[in-house]
């Protein structure tokens, strides 16, 4: 439903783009060619990685209930440790998480998956991990399991 929505606003953009809006005079054929204006069309653009058709994978929000930036994980895959790079903030920014249908998400307190763990099992949805977590809601290493 909301692709048809965009659809059917990039058909009335590029419409009203066709329609000749131009209210001054007419161009003199003898200093100018005689040229249409270019039109503009905004398409919306899915991209989908094959690999997420197996249904192992696990978004990431940034916001609570699936809001925000999202980050995509597909598996199988082991995060050791979250303290490098960009990983060091998304570590602090997690607030939601969709794990697939054939997924399984394991997420650790700490790095190099010691002391308390949370599972998320396939086609599981957890829209405030704060509460979900019950360890501050920082993951400090993660495990993506594929069946």
């Amino acid at each position: 439903m909301k692709n048809l929505r965009y659809l059917m606003i990039a058909g009335v953009v590029a419409l009203g783009a066709c329609a000749n809006t131009n209210t001054s005079a007419p161009r003199s054929t003898a200093s100018a060619e005689n040229k249409p204006d270019p039109t503009i069309l905004l398409v919306p653009v899915r991209i989908e990685d094959p690999a997420l058709a197996s249904g192992c994978w696990a978004q990431f929000y940034t916001g609570r209930n699936f809001q925000g930036d999202m980050l995509t994980l597909v598996g199988p895959a082991e995060v050791q440790s979250m303290d490098r790079g960009t990983a060091r903030q998304l570590k602090r920014d997690i607030d939601s998480v969709s794990v697939g249908p054939r997924a399984t998400l394991q997420v650790y307190e700490h790095a190099m998956f010691r002391d308390r763990t949370v599972n998320f099992p396939a086609n599981s949805r957890e829209g405030g991990l704060m509460r979900k977590l019950g360890f501050g809601g920082r993951i400090e290493a993660m495990k993506l399991s594929c069946s």
